[in-house]
């Protein structure tokens, strides 16, 4: 009775896992068939260019940003420019590190002093909660008087015709909140075990048409590029009426959508990269911080989707090698464990294929493809270690920062 009550849980686990590839697999081709995508047309001058009432601030907020500030900073004034007055703003946000400096020196080697500046974003209000870029954003805006500004990260890279081509975008289709899916590059290890997946469930968790349909309710943005018309922002409140959010870049689109204004989210693969953790301590961190949030603070709805990744992505390699000894060793069910055996592999090979396929659509190489199931366990353990640290505050911090209130 216990071979049967085994062997049939490894049928149908493996079975499940198989499923479940299938289903993420041609949910996110259909998903992404029907995606919008950055035009890829770009003005080479003329009218939109140079028209007087069209003007750009880029902001991009950073706290201890030494590895990537110049990097990402050099992209933005390599750009193309995207009209005929635009600027660039860095926030230091009270970093301990080099930043400062090296946005500094960056802007010298490159010429462009004459369109940057620095500020200092100074500590928070005392009595006032406020979390991540937060402030460092609503600093900004003290500076700006474009009519449009646009908000990246500082671990962002720009390709040259990015921001004219987001502009105009924007600009045509009369929107008021322009956001850019990035593409996700991966450099250490933590990031090519875990990426890939994190960037399979956000194709598939976030349906992009619905969230351009002005009649839907959902609205998303990625926060790593989101371009306002200020304006609608200053209506809206900006990040300052959203100071405790940790996920900004979420409540600031259903604000946009919720009060009548256009948003707009669409693929811009092609445009930005998005470099997030440098090792494995800042992705556990910064998944742990987001996981919880982003599923809509749902106990049950967090836990099981880590469930079912792990289901997927670890599964099928942990029940492989079991299922096929007890099949050559003949050990209860044979058949069972055969099927098993082969379900599994199954598995693993359309892991395989999906990787092919996030290259092919997101320019994520097929690098320690077999390092998935790993991957799939730490997403696992990241699901209920998110929900705990973000209902009790133990440990739920970002760049060492507690989000918790006091």
């Amino acid at each position: 009775m216990t071979n049967w009550i085994v062997s049939l849980n490894c049928l149908v686990l493996t079975a499940s896992s198989c499923l479940g590839l299938l289903i993420l697999w041609v949910g996110l081709q259909r998903v992404f068939q029907a995606a919008p995508q950055l035009n890829p047309s770009v003005v080479s001058n003329g009218d939109f260019v140079n028209a007087e009432d069209i003007s750009l601030t880029v902001v991009i907020p950073a706290f201890n940003e030494s590895l990537n500030i110049k990097r990402s900073l050099g992209s933005v004034f390599q750009s193309l420019p995207p009209c005929g007055d635009w600027h660039v703003i860095v926030v230091d946000d009270m970093s301990t590190d080099s930043t400062a400096d090296l946005a500094h020196q960056c802007a010298t080697a490159m010429d462009q002093q004459h369109r940057f500046t620095l500020i200092q974003a100074g500590p928070r209000p005392p009595r006032e909660r406020w979390v991540g870029k937060n402030w460092a954003c609503a600093t900004a805006m003290d500076h700006v008087k474009s009519s449009w500004v646009l908000f990246i990260d500082a671990d962002v890279e720009l390709r040259p015709t990015a921001l004219r081509r987001a502009l105009l975008q924007a600009i045509d289709e009369q929107a008021d909140l322009f956001s850019l899916a990035p593409r996700l590059v991966c450099t250490c290890l933590a990031e090519w075990m875990v990426q890939p997946i994190m960037a399979s469930l956000l194709g598939l968790g976030f349906p992009i048409v619905e969230a351009n349909d002005p009649t839907s309710d959902v609205a998303f943005a990625a926060g790593p590029f989101m371009l306002f018309r200020r304006s609608a922002y200053e209506a809206i409140g900006g990040h300052r009426a959203l100071a405790g959010e940790v996920v900004e870049d979420l409540a600031l689109a259903r604000t946009i959508k919720s009060s009548g204004f256009r948003l707009s989210y669409v693929l811009g693969l092609d445009a930005v990269d998005l470099q997030m953790y440098p090792n494995l301590s800042a992705l556990w961190e910064g998944w742990t911080k987001n996981w919880f949030l982003g599923l809509d603070r749902n106990i049950p709805k967090a836990l099981a989707a880590g469930g079912v990744v792990v289901l997927m992505f670890a599964a099928p390699w942990i029940f492989l090698p079991i299922c096929a000894a007890f099949a050559v060793m003949s050990f209860g069910k044979t058949v069972i464990f055969a099927a098993s055996s082969l379900l599994a592999a199954i598995a693993v090979v359309l892991q395989i294929l999906l990787r092919f396929w996030i290259k092919n659509r997101f320019g994520v190489p097929v690098k320690f493809w077999w390092l998935m199931g790993v991957g799939g366990l730490l997403v696992g353990a990241i699901a209920p270690v998110s929900v705990w640290r973000s209902l009790t505050g133990r440990g739920w911090t970002w760049k060492g920062r507690a989000l918790a209130t006091d």
